[in-house]
């Protein structure tokens, strides 16, 4: 169930950059402007808001927050739908952040109140498929409406089927106890302060590159979902909702599979090798990760050069299925390494970093560093050269990584 909201938040989070393309068309906004919407707006509330939900998190019912958050997103995905300026736009993809910032944090905190720490990586690879579901249903969405009602009306659907779920999670889900898995429930009755958890996290190394490690690499991930879409309507015109024999559908349920497929067994994959590896060293958990960005990233930058659609698939494919696996090792990590009553502001700490530099930053660099270069090299390729620039930031992931991987052995918890 806790799964099925994420994929919710994803949908709602990524449709905007499906959508793009259209919205351009229809608005007549700029790559930068697009790059607000896609990038900064969401982030702006997203990460900030994200502590104090964390905190109410670690002290009230988790199910009740995840329900009411859900609400508020699906609320704002449908005034995203009714804007007919900028400004509006704006102002509602913020209001979606906001929403959303109530959703993980609480989620893997009940999470990792269910499974032992043995089986949490899995877990958490579980509900981290809520991504592959959401854009996977973004992608089917926007290819069985958008010809039909119109990006407008696809959003305000997708708007009205999330409150309706959160009725749903309300009525089947309940709070479990804290602490119930890690033998610490006396401990997780004591409250640990915002400014106390700040100072744990300062003693935890391991944590820290983690989070960098992945919001860096995130920082390419988020900005190639944000712009691919943008990238295939520009190189070929054929895939245009709306031409004649277009194949805009064909195209959108391609992206569909390849994310329910690649990155479903990605994320999965990255939970099972984790767990496996990090039995003989926990070291495991920060290169798994650097083993898939080794792999993954070359085929990146290959996906954006070569002269055919389906070349660029296959490839972009590759990389999707690869940029799976660094999801579950480092939530697990991030959960694992605190104790037990501050989990939900470790994931707020994380994920506010992480969307300040990944989604924060990525969407809307791509977009301005594309208007920039649009003068001089036109719109296709001032398009491909912003992306392609993004090869540094996953070798500064990479840097990180390799700092969990020196002082995860000291940091990992002895006891169960």
């Amino acid at each position: 169930m806790l799964t099925l909201v994420y994929m919710f938040s994803l949908v709602d989070r990524q449709i905007i950059g499906i959508l793009s393309p259209i919205i351009k068309a229809d608005l007549g906004f700029t790559d930068s402007q697009l790059g607000w919407l896609k990038g900064f707006a969401f982030a702006l509330l997203y990460t900030s808001v994200g502590i104090p939900l964390a905190w109410l998190a670690d002290r009230f019912n988790r199910v009740r927050i995840i329900a009411i958050s859900l609400v508020v997103w699906s609320a704002f995905t449908v005034f995203t739908g009714m804007a007919t300026t900028f400004v509006g736009m704006l102002i509602a993809r913020i209001g979606v952040g906001i929403g959303e910032a109530g959703g993980t944090p609480p989620a893997h905190s009940i999470i990792s109140d269910l499974y032992a720490k043995e089986q949490r990586t899995s877990a958490l690879a579980i509900y981290g498929l809520g991504v592959p579901l959401g854009i996977t249903l973004a992608f089917v969405t926007s290819a069985v409406l958008v010809e039909w009602i119109g990006w407008r009306g696809t959003l305000v659907v997708l708007g009205i089927g999330g409150i309706i779920f959160a009725v749903i999670m309300l009525m089947l889900i309940d709070e479990p106890q804290r602490g119930q898995m890690d033998l610490q429930t006396d401990q997780a009755d004591l409250p640990i302060s915002i400014r106390a958890s700040l100072s744990i996290l300062s003693t935890i190394p391991s944590w820290w590159g983690m989070c960098l490690g992945m919001a860096f690499v995130s920082f390419g991930s988020y900005a190639v979902s944000a712009w691919g879409t943008d990238y295939v309507f520009r190189f070929d015109a054929n895939y245009i909702a709306g031409t004649e024999n277009s194949k805009f559908q064909s195209y959108m349920l391609v992206m569909a599979v390849v994310h329910f497929i690649g990155l479903g067994f990605g994320t999965y994959l990255g939970g099972l090798l984790a767990e496996r590896y990090s039995r003989r060293n926990v070291a495991a958990y920060a290169w798994v990760p650097i083993a898939a960005i080794l792999l993954g990233a070359p085929c990146l930058m290959l996906a954006f050069w070569v002269d055919s659609v389906p070349l660029h698939l296959m490839f972009l494919g590759i990389y999707i299925t690869l940029s799976g696996v660094w999801v579950a090792p480092c939530f697990a990590a991030a959960q694992t390494l605190v104790p037990v009553r501050m989990r939900a502001m470790s994931t707020a700490m994380f994920f506010l970093i992480l969307n300040i530099i990944g989604l924060g930053c990525g969407p809307t660099y791509v977009g301005l560093l594309s208007d920039m270069l649009m003068p001089a090299y036109g719109e296709l390729q001032s398009l491909r050269l912003a992306i392609t620039s993004l090869a540094v930031v996953y070798v500064i992931g990479i840097g990180f990584f390799l700092l969990a991987a020196k002082n995860l052995r000291y940091d990992w918890p002895i006891e169960s």
